[in-house]
């Protein structure tokens, strides 16, 4: 490492490098050339052959390492990680009615599934109920249909929320699921201090990457701080919101771009949550964050790395945090769903275990492995599995949890940890000139960067420059037989017929003088500019549905309609 060479000794190993790539290299060279002219990773950084300690001359260990459990947390946030807890195992749940949900989250749980994540359908993601004209067709397809308090409640029937932790993949309508689940715990006889999970609840990557916003940015964002501030104080264990670069990775983003915007949109939040007079000490520590493990293995290790790494640095330096847990950039890893593909489909295990890997030599706090089946439809049980089994081999049979930050110390490694950190800086310079994310989405900086990212992407694949295996390398003459794939079967028109029923029949039961007097009373706090969260748990209890409480905002807030991007 740098801090074990001086500068004599630096410069005699700088001088042997050149000398080999000259002479031995070239010599091997002239029998053997290389495989390409140029190696790159994902996010185009140039690969050379060999890294030695000429290449980090100033690493300072203490700065740039540590130790875990201490600043700069770039080896780890705990100071025993793996060794003492293994990360959190989710698998993304949740698919047809709740009834379905619930079946299949006990499944998971039978098979040692040790966290529950929740996968809306797509009406649920943008807040319309199943019976609105725009939802025929999509009622139950990616996700489970919760439009109601009653939904919720069969999707937790006999799982008790008291003992399990429950991450809820859901962004504009995030307030409202949260408001479901508080609810329905609380008729479990939960007490708030029991209550654990995470709602993502990160509205500004929705503009930039997954597109089901609702609102315009500035009251969308306005509503996500409300969720936090109010849950800071009320959930001691909710983590009420998860910055997500996973979909901004997935929309086409590089790994440095992933990184920079995340973290961009945490600063962003944090600078938000801090002008409503909010102590950062208080809110800080129960921020979380969910990144993207892609293909390019040592990449993906350095990004995670020199995440935390930075966070830390701006959560102390910039923003003057005094309590080292806040700090700490605690994440969620998911494995891409991007890089799976249709062609040969059991591929895709040995991608989602590598990415899995490389997540866990990163050092994610929770995991979720991408099942072998998800290019054609939400996964099924055998399928689901495998991709749980596959974390389970990590963790108990191939002994990378067994010491903190393996690969801690190589040239490569550190080096280009490093690099992705000063390349993700730039990018946050940048936005930061602009006036901040927020301003910065507006004004569709981040979403041009993704679109070029994206496009020069899809060029290489088509021109040969970059390789997936059974896409445009080692393919296969015959069209892969997707009845070999035993896949998840389901009626999607009898759930949502059933689920239309349901609703109708919430309505018909409950006080319509409590339903009512609730709406209004939540359209007055908006227009006030009140903390809107007590308003909407209110209405939950009163029955008010999903697309009820969603029609009642939009009627204050509006609707967003993306301009044209060039």
């Amino acid at each position: 490492m740098g801090a074990t060479f001086n500068n004599d000794e630096i410069k005699k190993i700088s001088d042997k490098a050149s000398e080999w790539r000259r002479t031995t290299l070239q010599q091997w060279l002239q029998r053997l050339p290389e495989r390409q002219q140029e190696f790159t990773t994902l996010s185009d950084i140039p690969i050379k052959e060999v890294y030695t300690p000429a290449d980090i001359p100033n690493f300072d260990y203490m700065e740039k390492l540590g130790l875990p459990g201490e600043y700069p947390f770039t080896r780890g946030i705990h100071a025993t990680m793996y060794r003492a807890r293994l990360w959190t195992m989710r698998m993304f749940s949740g698919y047809g009615s709740p009834e379905d949900t619930n079946k299949r989250l006990k499944f998971l749980i039978e098979h040692g599934e040790t966290g529950l994540s929740l996968a809306f359908d797509y009406p649920t993601l943008v807040g319309i109920d199943p019976d609105d004209p725009m939802a025929e067709g999509e009622v139950g397809i990616v996700g489970v249909s919760v439009p109601t308090i009653v939904d919720m409640e069969v999707v937790f029937d006999g799982i008790d929320m008291g003992k399990v932790t429950t991450n809820m993949t859901i962004n504009p309508p995030a307030p409202v699921l949260l408001s479901f689940y508080v609810a329905v715990a609380e008729k479990q006889g939960v007490p708030y201090s029991r209550i654990g999970g995470t709602t993502q609840n990160d509205p500004l990557k929705e503009f930039m990457a997954q597109k089901s916003y609702v609102f315009p940015p500035e009251p969308a964002v306005k509503v996500a701080m409300d969720l936090i501030e109010w849950s800071v104080k009320n959930l001691p264990k909710w983590n009420p919101i998860s910055i997500s670069g996973y979909h901004i990775r997935e929309a086409g983003a590089t790994a440095v771009q992933e990184l920079a915007f995340t973290l961009a949109d945490g600063i962003e939040y944090v600078r938000q949550l801090k002008n409503r007079g909010l102590d950062v000490d208080f809110f800080a520590p129960r921020l979380s964050f969910f990144f993207d493990a892609h293909i390019n293995f040592f990449e993906e290790i350095a990004k995670f790395r020199a995440a935390r790494r930075m966070w830390a640095k701006i959560m102390r330096d910039w923003f003057g945090a005094k309590n080292p847990r806040s700090w700490w950039l605690r994440f969620h890893t998911q494995t891409a769903g991007v890089s799976l593909t249709a062609q040969q489909p059991w591929n895709n295990i040995v991608r989602t275990a590598i990415e899995a890997l490389a997540a866990v030599l990163g050092g994610t706090q929770s995991l979720h492995t991408n099942s072998f089946d998800e290019p054609f439809r939400v996964p099924s049980e055998f399928a689901a599995k495998i991709a749980l089994r596959t974390q389970q081999i990590i963790a108990y049979e191939t002994g990378v949890a067994d010491t903190i930050d393996p690969l801690a110390g190589s040239y490569y490694v550190e080096w280009l940890t490093d690099e992705i950190e000063e390349r993700a800086w730039k990018y946050i310079d940048k936005i930061e000139s602009m006036g901040g994310m927020l301003e910065a989405v507006k004004k569709g900086f981040p979403q041009r960067e993704i679109a070029d990212a994206a496009y020069k992407f899809q060029k290489d694949v088509e021109e040969g420059r970059r390789f997936i295996v059974g896409v445009n390398i080692f393919t296969e003459n015959e069209v892969e037989d997707v009845r070999k794939v035993p896949l998840l079967e389901f009626d999607q028109q009898e759930i949502e017929k059933k689920q239309k029923q349901r609703i109708a029949q919430v309505r018909s039961m409950r006080d319509q003088q409590r339903w009512s007097r609730a709406l209004d009373e939540l359209r007055k706090a908006a227009e006030k500019g009140e903390n809107i969260m007590p308003y909407i748990l209110n209405a939950v209890k009163a029955y008010a549905t999903l697309g009820e409480i969603m029609n009642t905002l939009k009627e204050v807030y509006g609707v967003y309609v993306e301009p044209p991007i060039y």
